[in-house]
């Protein structure tokens, strides 16, 4: 099997794994701009490893507009673009403890986002790359969103 390797510590086929696809036959394959998108994503992520201290789990990386849609997201998701992907670090800690320390760390990024996050590490961390590096910190829950990390 050829497996084509983003970053020492991220492959293709790990940021376009998608459950959502799978269910539904959608093929979730990137074109070759999207794949040096997410080589960029890869080294961000990279990054953020390296902070963390350990491995980093992706439940989503790139999903095209398909699978972006039957995930309920807006059509200008990062995602479509392999731009941004949803993260854990239970090693770490729970999604408000690696957002704090991403943003902490003086990591550059375009959107930090703590998604349905609970006090006992439910949810997850959404970090978009992009042009611009707006450095925007935002949390998303079952009330709304709001700006910064609210828990």
């Amino acid at each position: 099997m050829n497996i084509l390797q983003l970053s020492p510590h991220f492959t293709l086929s790990e940021l376009i794994a998608s459950d959502l696809a799978e269910r539904n036959c959608i093929d979730n394959s990137p074109d070759e701009s999207t794949i040096d998108n997410l080589r960029k994503l890869a080294s961000k992520l990279e990054e953020v490893r390296t902070l963390l201290g350990f491995p980093i789990v992706i439940s989503s990386g790139y999903r095209c507009s398909k699978v972006n849609k039957l995930a309920g997201s807006k059509p200008t998701s990062s995602h479509t673009q392999g731009m941004a992907a949803d993260i854990k670090c239970p090693q770490f800690g729970t999604p408000e403890q690696v957002c704090r320390a991403i943003v902490a760390s003086g990591i550059k990024f375009d959107q930090l986002i703590m998604e349905f996050a609970t006090p006992d590490g439910r949810g997850w961390t959404h970090i978009g790359i992009g042009a611009k590096s707006r450095n925007q910190v935002l949390t998303i829950n079952s009330h709304g969103t709001y700006s910064g990390i609210n828990l």
